[in-house]
């Protein structure tokens, strides 16, 4: 029997999203100059619908049938194609209907004579989802597979889902097969270019280093190894690019959080200003990044730092942009600051209340909270820092000053015993090694020197590398 219809493709391809209902297309194209009733059936009824499932192709013309794949809750066994899901398509030269209510359905069913011509249509699955899948395994011919049967998949991703595309397929095994297969699909990422200069020595990149790039990309593992290789030989954290930005303003743009955390708590500058004086905290204001700008506030940022260009602090960024909630965690820290100064206990409890991991956020000398109600001597303030229990009681200045050091400068006794009463480092050395004690002694508080001696402060580690050991803060 002659061919009556002709398939558009010989298999349907599905975007494959979990948990979606995925739909595709088929047309059939008519040979004949009569009309054509056609019938779709399923190997797997249990995942698919068909939308007609029957009809008629009008003579030397077209009929579009829809398939749909109920939303799965795992990725397909096998893909692209797929051994256990096909169509069987059946068509016949269609004769009237013998009663007006009889349908295409029983209109096949009814002639037990009926000669049918068949068609077998193959099921692909195929889409980002199942190509990121397949990267992440390290499934070279999978990835060959789908990349073949959707040409512009690599080359029309969006920058964002280029680099996510790049991470995944670095992190894979087969990493290098892996992202040469990708490149030569079309793949561009700024992280490649970045690579190939390098290797090029043509000086055209943005001046990246590996530690820029991993936490650009969000390479957590790789990140945390170049950071422990960088202290190890004592390599700086806060490198800079050509536009002067350093490796945490970069995992803040991106919205890396656990780079930003990482690079911050590994001791980069987390105030550090680019060339044109924004700072990791600032940029990720602009882009109205409030789980980041929780994150570095909790880390002590300073959200009053002004720009070099305009001058605006990231505050003002923020009330410019229309970011409410972004202005009040920004608020909250600063005004944690202030009432911890003035000893005001009333705002105090209610920030920490409202918002208590705020409480680390530090100005520019890196001066927190605890520090400024230590230094003014508010042993009430001091108190209710910590019981809340989110403060860091070691926490250090800029010049390595704890709390319990400014205590001391500040001469109060009753603040430097709720101190140490909650557990501060009676030894604790600031950067030109001064303990509390030393400051104690120097300053002529004799009450304070015998309380720190009689709580096991150590004579022998008081004495500073440095004359000038004592505070500037105030």
């Amino acid at each position: 029997m002659d061919r009556l219809v002709e398939l558009s493709d010989q298999e349907v391809r599905i975007d494959f999203k979990l948990g979606c209902k995925c739909l595709a297309n088929v047309r059939l194209k008519s040979l004949k100059s009569t009309p054509i009733a056609y019938k779709v059936q399923t190997s797997s009824p249990h995942k698919f619908l068909v939308n007609p499932p029957t009809g008629l192709i009008p003579p030397l013309s077209y009929a579009t049938f829809q398939i749909i794949l109920k939303p799965q809750s795992h990725p397909p066994s096998s893909f692209p194609l797929s051994p256990s899901d096909r169509f069987l398509i059946k068509t016949a030269p269609f004769t009237e209907f013998t009663n007006s209510s009889e349908s295409i359905n029983s209109w096949f069913s009814s002639r037990s004579d009926l000669v049918t011509h068949n068609l077998k249509l193959k099921v692909a699955y195929v889409g980002l989802f199942l190509l990121r899948y397949a990267v992440s395994g390290g499934e070279i011919d999978s990835v060959k597979s789908i990349i073949k049967r959707q040409n512009s998949i690599v080359a029309d991703l969006s920058t964002r889902d280029a680099e996510s595309l790049y991470r995944v397929a670095t992190e894979s095994c087969n990493s290098e097969r892996m992202i040469n297969l990708l490149m030569e699909a079309g793949l561009k990422t700024e992280l490649e270019r970045v690579k190939v200069d390098n290797l090029n020595g043509d000086g055209l990149s943005n001046g990246w280093t590996e530690i820029h790039a991993a936490a650009a990309f969000d390479q957590i593992e790789k990140l945390s190894r170049l950071i422990g290789e960088a202290c190890e030989r004592g390599g700086p954290l806060d490198c800079r690019d050509r536009k002067g930005r350093t490796p945490l303003h970069l995992a803040a743009s991106k919205g890396n959080l656990r780079c930003a955390k990482v690079l911050v708590e590994a001791g980069a500058d987390k105030n550090a200003k680019s060339q044109d004086g924004r700072t990791a905290l600032y940029r990720s204001v602009e882009n109205g990044d409030r789980p980041m700008v929780e994150l570095l506030m909790e880390m002590g940022v300073d959200p009053t730092i002004p720009t070099a260009v305009r001058g605006r602090s990231a505050i003002e960024a923020a009330r410019d942009k229309g970011h409410k909630e972004i202005v009040e965690i920004l608020e909250q820290g600063a005004s944690m600051l202030t009432a911890a100064r003035r000893g005001d206990l009333r705002l105090l409890e209610l920030l920490l209340r409202n918002g208590s991991t705020r409480a680390n956020h530090s100005d520019q000398y890196g001066l927190t909270s605890l520090h400024a109600a230590a230094i003014k001597g508010h042993k009430d303030a001091v108190f209710l820092l910590i019981e809340f229990g989110t403060i860091d009681l070691e926490c250090q200045d800029r010049e390595g000053h704890t709390a319990l050091h400014l205590a001391v400068e500040g001469g109060s006794i009753e603040t430097v015993k709720v101190l140490v009463n909650k557990g501060a480092n009676i030894n604790a050395k600031s950067k030109r090694g001064a303990t509390p004690l030393y400051m104690a002694r120097a300053l002529g508080y004799d009450d304070i020197s015998q309380f720190l001696l009689h709580k096991g402060a150590s004579s022998s580690s008081s004495s500073p590398t440095s004359p000038s050991s004592l505070s500037s803060a105030t």
